[in-house]
């Protein structure tokens, strides 16, 4: 029987996509380049490409803020500083959020039969911001931001330090949550615990990173816990 639930924050509570394009396009606007479909789109797959890296311990967190603009900006051939880009993306993207639907209501339910905590890899300043803005840290026990942990999903290295803050922990009684098979599945399987993954799209499975459950969205969690 499930008792932990690590539960990851975007596009499994927080709609992380609509928040991201909604920022990013204030941002890079200010910064005289135009918020095209096919910047905004050529941004995603960079960003993507570098947080797989940063998973992979290829790059330091701090090379994947600045380094996706760096890029973005290198392959449009403008001249942009891409640090104060990501100093003012990270402030715009702190600002306010989007549920994704049901989410809320489903946190809240769940809040009231297991044991809840967050575990991110986002940067800690525009984590903590969405999450006081979503006003969710009323539901969570604690909640575990890599850049606050010192280590970062998917490493075992990040769970051992989140377990170790949990009081009566049991691996045997808790489950990951979350969208990304590179970061929080296989980051649970590295942890040894139980992992679903949130797959709204209905996106192909991986030979080598095999969830031990699969749900479209967060809502539909609390039946499959009772029915473990």
């Amino acid at each position: 029987m499930i008792e932990f639930l690590f539960l990851d924050l975007d596009d499994t509570i927080l709609d992380f996509h609509k928040a991201e394009r909604i920022a990013l396009s204030k941002t890079i606007a200010d910064f005289g380049v135009e918020p095209t479909e096919h910047v905004l789109h050529r941004y995603h797959l960079i960003n993507k490409a570098h947080w797989e890296m940063l998973e992979r311990g290829e790059l330091t967190r701090e090379q994947v803020l600045v380094g996706r603009f760096r890029t973005l900006f290198e392959e449009l051939g403008v001249e942009v500083d891409p640090a104060a880009c990501t100093a003012a993306y990270s402030e715009n993207l702190a600002i306010g959020h989007y549920f994704m639907p049901g989410a809320e209501e489903a946190v809240a339910r769940l809040s009231k039969k297991y044991r809840l905590f967050l575990a991110s890899n986002g940067t800690a300043s525009v984590q903590h911001g969405r999450m006081t803005s979503a006003n969710l840290y009323r539901f969570f026990e604690k909640v575990f931001v890599s850049q606050d942990i010192g280590h970062n999903k998917p490493s075992k290295a990040y769970f051992d330090r989140c377990f170790a803050q949990i009081p009566d922990f049991d691996p045997q009684k808790a489950m990951i949550v979350g969208d990304s098979l590179s970061s929080d599945i296989l980051g649970g399987k590295n942890a040894g615990i139980a992992t679903c993954w949130v797959n709204p799209g209905h996106a192909p499975r991986r030979a080598d990173i095999v969830p031990d459950y699969e749900i479209e969205a967060l809502p539909q969690l609390e039946a499959l816990l009772e029915s473990l």
